[in-house]
């Protein structure tokens, strides 16, 4: 079974997108963030796949995220890789299973990237969408693989070589995806074209 297992911040001001609301205010933040959210939805739906949907902190019953079209939970871990890593087991359970994990950040992601995310992950143990900063925006696999979450300086500019030198290191390969920015600041919403 194909699960795409999608990570989001419950949209609170102040509480998101804080290096934008250092200059563009937290209002706009707020705004840009369900902007964000918007489009990732609209992905995720285009995506044929369980979609199981993971909140920062709490699960809102009664957003724009339907429950006939996600399952919702929260995320659990003391960090972002044992997060996700949890969030992985739920999505690998038998053999034949594939699983792509996508956050809200990036809005140039496309329901088409991660149809090609699922389709290498025939050929390859692992898929990759590597950002401009150094870590990356999509994470897909064959087997859950612990391995690739711990020991990780998170929300650096070491993720993405540390997370391709531990698939080297089991031994795999890795379907690399085209180089896309997340939007961490308000210069990066800008040069999106969104404004």
């Amino acid at each position: 079974m194909d699960t795409l297992l999608i990570f989001i911040k419950n949209p609170v001001k102040g509480k998101v997108k804080t290096r934008i609301a250092q200059t563009a205010g937290e209002e706009r933040a707020l705004q840009i963030y369900f902007e964000l959210l918007r489009h990732t939805r609209e992905v995720a739906l285009r995506t044929t796949a369980r979609r199981l949907l993971f909140y920062s902190d709490f699960i809102d019953e009664n957003d724009e995220w339907s429950s006939r079209d996600f399952q919702k939970m929260v995320q659990h871990g003391s960090d972002l890789g044992e997060r996700m890593n949890n969030a992985f087991r739920l999505g690998l359970v038998h053999p034949d299973d594939r699983a792509v994990i996508i956050g809200s950040d990036c809005a140039a992601l496309s329901h088409e990237i991660v149809a090609t995310a699922f389709a290498q992950l025939e050929n390859h143990p692992f898929v990759i969408g590597p950002a401009t900063d150094g870590g990356y925006y999509l994470l897909g696999m064959r087997q859950h693989t612990p391995e690739l979450f711990s020991d990780i300086a998170w929300s650096t500019e070491a993720v993405l070589p540390a997370t391709l030198q531990r698939i080297n290191d089991l031994g795999a390969t890795c379907y690399m995806l085209p180089e896309l920015s997340d939007v961490d600041f308000e210069t990066d919403w800008e040069r999106e074209g969104w404004l």
